[in-house]
């Protein structure tokens, strides 16, 4: 069993200690925060954009209680340490954690700077332990359904598509909506897609991107990805410009040689596209395992533990490909100020 240490008892922090409920082989045994509150598990300052909000009383009772991350590094009942923390912290504290011999899963963004995230992925193997990214899209049953029909080519070749992902500009966290935190919304939020098209269709030759920039943040970005000869037509819209009515959404349209696939989705006011599959004059509309945001999260913390303990291959959680998934979001914020496509190194 598998002792876990979380680190950052916010949102994110919250979702992981709940679904780990749900994940064999693994248990939460310590979790670290400044806030007194927290650890006495009210948690009902904490909320996020879906799922439910915290608790007043939250079960705490066998968990480890640390305010230092140092002291939670000396747990010998820690194992693995995960990092909920918001992202500007993550490199140092991977990279502390992968050096007292813990394993390490850390939320998306893998970390703010590439640098910082390579050197995290080059000390992981240095120290001979895991690091895995948690990027959770993947575990939804709509993105997974369409990754398994890429990977599996169901309906022939994917030959052009696009993503969205929009919020409403987050008030619920301070910490979230502090860009020099959390690298802004193409880093925090768009990387999740960015993610999955490199997951699918692999690492794109360049990106073209245009937004809106306030100051210094560029806070939404229309961006097409750049395959070459034979490649899939890309886009993606994603950014902060939602109003509250629908603080939320997430959908595609994606266009195979057999079929279209389109998902809009959650619903507003009774309005949305569930997973629909079009080939030829017939829609489907497949059926899917019923879940909802812990069972997400358990199944991408499921994989870990399965990679931690029994050599699985990583799959979403590879830290390679969230590299490649922070390069994309930060050279389409370049590319949004510079007026040019930019292109992408990949690992």
């Amino acid at each position: 069993m598998l002792g876990v240490g979380i680190v950052g008892i916010g949102f994110m922090g919250m979702t992981h200690f709940r679904a780990y409920k749900k994940v064999r082989g693994a248990r939460v045994v310590a979790i670290c925060t400044r806030n007194p509150r927290k650890l006495a598990g009210d948690w009902s300052m904490i909320r996020g954009n879906f799922g439910e909000p915290g608790r007043k009383n939250e079960d705490l009772s066998g968990v480890n209680k640390y305010t230092e991350f140092r002291e939670m590094l000396r747990d010998p009942a820690v194992d693995v340490v995960d990092i909920c923390t918001t992202s500007h912290l993550h490199g140092q504290m991977a990279i502390q954690a992968l050096k007292a011999g813990k394993h390490v899963i850390v939320e998306k963004p893998i970390a703010l700077d590439l640098n910082e995230a390579r050197r995290m992925v080059r000390t992981a193997e240095a120290v001979g332990r895991k690091l895995l990214v948690a990027q959770v899209l993947p575990y939804i049953p709509e993105f997974a359904f369409v990754l398994e029909a890429v990977r599996k080519n169901r309906y022939g070749r994917l030959l052009a598509g696009h993503f969205r992902r929009v919020i409403c500009r987050p008030d619920w966290s301070a910490d979230i909506a502090d860009p020099e935190k959390t690298g802004g919304p193409v880093v925090d939020l768009h990387i999740h897609d960015n993610h999955f098209i490199v997951l699918a269709c692999g690492v794109p030759t360049a990106v073209c991107s245009t937004g809106t920039i306030e100051g210094d943040v560029v806070t939404h970005v229309e961006t097409v990805y750049r395959y070459g000869d034979g490649g899939p037509a890309l886009s993606a819209t994603s950014g902060f410009l939602a109003q509250q009515a629908r603080e939320f959404s997430s959908g595609f349209e994606l266009y195979f040689e057999k079929a279209s696939i389109f998902y809009d989705g959650p619903p507003i006011d009774g309005a949305g596209i569930p997973l629909t599959v079009v080939t030829g004059k017939r829609t489907q509309r497949p059926k899917l395992r019923a879940s909802g945001p812990e069972d997400w999260f358990a199944g991408e913390l499921s994989q870990a533990v399965r990679v931690i303990t029994k050599g699985a291959d990583p799959g979403p959680l590879d830290p390679r490909a969230a590299c490649v998934a922070l390069e994309m979001s930060l050279k389409e914020q370049a590319s949004v100020r510079s007026g040019r496509p930019v292109s992408i190194r990949g690992v």
